[in-house]
């Protein structure tokens, strides 16, 4: 009797401590793996990495051929040989320029004429400069008197002989009242009045042309005087400056 009684009193114990709350008790919750389903996974193998190819020899290009320079073309003479005078040479102080008034002529065409139209001795010029009429282009005739150092017959100034005694008579072919000379024609009397106004010290104000001191539009309206004094002037200067650098 004694034990029924006792048992009934343990179960009466533990019913009043848990509705006091004496013994909690404890949730488990249950482990579930993640919804990913197994047939979703795909199975990759590793590829193996392939080999590295070989870099690509590169053969060096030829270095390129040094460029080819010309050689500098050959210094053009202050003045031809042909102008260089034989003997004894006069005073000269004066340089006289010309024209023509014709379109064609040379110097043997004008000796021609001096000898037989004015019946003077010889060509009254010391130089003609062609104009590509009977003479080519530019080039420079000496006439018969400048190897003898003769006086000229090209500039007489009523009884005054001055410009034809002491003065150098170069005549251009052409009628410059009409047209300019050509370009070579004043490059090649730049080049004789330069040298001619060096070698005998000829001043500016002494290169002159016909109508400056005669009764004549010789050598005519359009010839560039002062074009002919410049280039002579850059002549001068680019001598000096070959000079200076030797």
């Amino acid at each position: 009797m004694s034990g029924r009684r006792t048992l009934a009193l343990m179960v009466l114990a533990v019913a009043a401590l848990a509705l006091a709350g004496g013994c909690t008790k404890q949730t488990v919750v249950p482990y579930e793996p993640t919804s990913l389903e197994r047939d979703t996974f795909v199975y990759k193998p590793i590829e193996p990495t392939p080999p590295v190819a070989a870099a690509r020899r590169v053969e060096p290009r030829p270095a390129p051929p040094p460029p080819v320079i010309p050689p500098p073309p050959p210094c053009e003479p202050d003045h031809d040989a042909a102008w260089e005078p034989n003997g004894v040479e006069r005073s000269w102080r004066w340089i006289v320029i010309h024209h023509s008034a014709s379109d064609t002529g040379s110097a043997a065409a004008f000796d021609a004429w001096h000898r037989n139209g004015r019946h003077w001795d010889e060509l009254g010029y010391h130089f003609v400069i062609g104009n590509g009429g009977g003479a080519s282009d530019g080039l420079v005739e000496v006439g018969p008197r400048w190897p003898k150092q003769k006086w000229g017959a090209h500039c007489r100034v009523g009884d005054c002989e001055e410009y034809n005694y002491f003065g150098i008579g170069i005549c251009l072919v052409g009628n410059f009242d009409k047209c300019r000379p050509s370009e070579r024609q004043m490059a090649s009397l730049a080049r004789l009045v330069e040298y001619l106004s060096d070698r005998y010290h000829i001043d500016e104000a002494h290169i002159i042309g016909h109508g400056q001191v005669g009764d004549t539009r010789c050598p005519g309206r359009c010839f560039p005087m002062k074009d002919l004094v410049a280039r002579v002037r850059q002549l001068r200067a680019a001598g000096q400056d070959v000079v200076t650098a030797e």
